[in-house]
């Protein structure tokens, strides 16, 4: 006979139909598209909070500095007025036309290097808040956007400067707005395209510094494609100049070619394709990688 008490039992609970059961179902097929249309859409949700980080981040940066991100507006004046002179020498091109072009295009380039040095990082540099927080992937990639956009607007008070002080007036500025909104789109997927990459192969990080370097010197950036007498439509292979040119034309007051526009389209379609699918499919891996 078993002397010990009987133990108190826990009290049974009701069995409901409703009772809350966690499925794990693999993602096949079309699945991965649709979760990561379903990750981009909510990433735009919290675009506020991506804003907020990007200024934050630019904050965290500068701290302890006086000047703060303005260092960037005086490091970009000095460069220019420094290059300007020297690069109208020995193209033997007038300083008055010159120094707007080279300014708009430095600031310019200044915002995709920017967008493909800290597109390598945008996962892993926010792996913390990633392995902590449930939240979609696109915020980070809108954060990093955001930031680079707003070190670019520190940077467009040395443009206007050029501007009047060379009586430079835009013209053409009804492809701008276009042009805007394909250089957002661009870099939107440029930097989830590196993000994914530079989570996977930490070795895209100084492949892209060491492509960005190459491109900064076959692109037309401190030197115009009139300059090229022969082959002009060459320049149509680098997927660089058409973006530069349909922003810049219209700012310098120059014809913008036929073909320019249709190869930006054409590029910019590419780089979504291949992005969005790459995303799509390696979307639930990032978290491991990182």
């Amino acid at each position: 006979m078993n002397d010990m008490p009987d133990l108190p039992q826990p009290p049974s609970r009701p069995t409901t139909g409703t009772e809350p059961v966690m499925r794990l179902v693999p993602q096949t097929g079309l699945s991965y598209f649709g979760r990561a249309l379903h990750d981009i859409t909510q990433g735009f949700h919290f675009r506020t909070l991506a804003l907020t980080l990007a200024w934050l981040d630019i904050r965290l940066r500068y701290r302890g500095s006086v000047l703060g991100p303005f260092w960037l507006t005086g490091t970009t004046t000095i460069m220019i007025a420094a290059m300007g002179v020297l690069y109208s020498y020995l193209l033997n091109v007038d300083m008055h036309k010159y120094l707007p072009f080279l300014t708009f295009s430095v600031v310019l380039w200044s915002l995709a290097s920017g967008v493909l040095r800290e597109g390598c990082t945008a996962f892993t540099a926010a792996s913390s808040l990633i392995h902590s927080a449930r939240m979609p992937y696109t915020l980070h990639v809108i954060r990093v956007e955001m930031r680079n956009i707003l070190v670019l607007a520190h940077n467009i008070p040395v443009v206007i400067g050029v501007f009047l002080w060379f009586h430079a007036a835009p013209q053409n500025l009804t492809t701008l707005l276009p042009a805007c909104a394909l250089w957002l789109v661009d870099c939107f997927f440029m930097i989830m395209l590196l993000g994914v990459l530079g989570a996977r192969f930490r070795d895209t990080s100084p492949i892209v510094a060491s492509l960005t370097q190459i491109f900064f010197f076959v692109t037309p950036v401190i030197w115009a494609p009139e300059l090229m007498t022969i082959g002009q439509n060459w320049l149509l292979l680098d997927p660089f100049f058409p973006l530069i040119e349909i922003l810049r034309a219209p700012i310098t007051g120059d014809v913008v070619q036929v073909a320019v526009w249709p190869a930006a389209l054409a590029w910019s379609a590419l780089l979504a394709v291949v992005t969005f699918c790459l995303f799509a499919r390696m979307r639930t891996r990032l978290a491991y990688w990182i």
